[in-house]
């Protein structure tokens, strides 16, 4: 009988460390997949936000609508004749910004102040090394 009690021990210690080795396995490949899957929808909200010009890239940055949007889109548009509003917005800075594409097809942001004058410049969509900021 005692015989019995050691291999039903044995049994069950065998038993508690495989359960153990099983949980282990599954939190590392629970925590490798929600790595990958961090990794894949970080890459996706970025193609996502980089796919739609007409939403603002960052938290801090508000689109503008009413009378403000307005004013905003008359000042880009008398710099840039013809060109075509992706979105105005505010800008992290305090002032306002008007996303467009020119006539010819350039991505430039129109920065505009709070009294609606054109204020600078930003070519390149503003997420480039090469971006250049000209004083309006």
């Amino acid at each position: 009988m005692n015989m019995t009690t050691k291999a039903k021990k044995a049994v069950a210690a065998s038993a508690l460390l495989l359960s153990g080795l099983g949980i282990g396995a599954a939190v590392a490949g629970t925590t490798s997949a929600t790595a990958a899957t961090t990794a894949v929808t970080t890459n996706a909200a970025d193609t996502v936000q980089s796919l739609d010009p007409t939403k603002p890239m960052r938290s801090d940055e508000q689109l503008l609508t009413g009378t403000t949007a307005a004013k905003v889109k008359a000042a880009a548009l008398a710099k840039y004749p013809n060109a075509t509003i992706q979105r105005i917005e505010t800008d992290s800075d305090g002032v306002y910004e008007a996303h467009i594409v020119t006539s010819a097809g350039d991505q430039v942001i129109v920065q505009v102040g709070k009294d609606f004058a054109v204020t600078g410049t930003q070519t390149g969509g503003g997420h480039s090394p090469a971006d250049t900021t000209t004083a309006g």
